[in-house]
């Protein structure tokens, strides 16, 4: 994009990596004037084996609230840089179907994301989410790695 990025969104996950993916967003942010969406997606528990009769699984109370508490600590992270984030949203579900269907509403320029964030089992069950995002998302995907 020539004229920089007018509109940047960063998936957050309480995750190293994750926080790393907010300061790079935060810096392009400052650098193009852009306004930042914070976005989180407190994820459904992982079902093996359902119980019968089978009922969906639901995220758990708490677990929005620590999802929730991820995006206050961004957001407390981002007045320290001088950034207002336009929007903060807690998403639940599946997090890369979740954050594709939010991305499909809410058009962004650029969406930023840490390199990984689940342990290694969750990825080889579950597949890496920003590998999802990379290959599905139709805006340009910026995965920030550690080091």
């Amino acid at each position: 994009m020539a004229e920089g990025f007018r509109h940047i969104t960063v998936a957050l996950d309480g995750s190293a990596h994750s926080d790393r993916a907010l300061d790079v967003a935060l810096e392009l942010c400052m650098r193009y004037a852009a306004e930042l969406t914070l976005v989180t997606v407190a994820p459904l528990p992982l079902v093996l084996s359902p119980p019968e009769p089978w009922v969906p699984p639901q995220v758990t109370d708490i677990e929005a609230g620590r999802y929730r508490d991820i995006l206050d600590r961004a957001q407390k992270r981002c007045t320290q840089m001088g950034v207002n984030p336009a929007q903060a949203i807690c998403l639940e579900g599946h997090v890369a179907d979740e954050l594709l269907t939010y991305l499909e509403k809410s058009p962004t320029d650029l969406l930023v994301v840490g390199s990984r964030g689940s342990s290694t089992a969750k990825r080889l069950l579950l597949g890496s989410v920003s590998d999802a995002l990379v290959h599905h998302a139709k805006c340009p995907v910026l995965v920030v790695k550690m080091g």
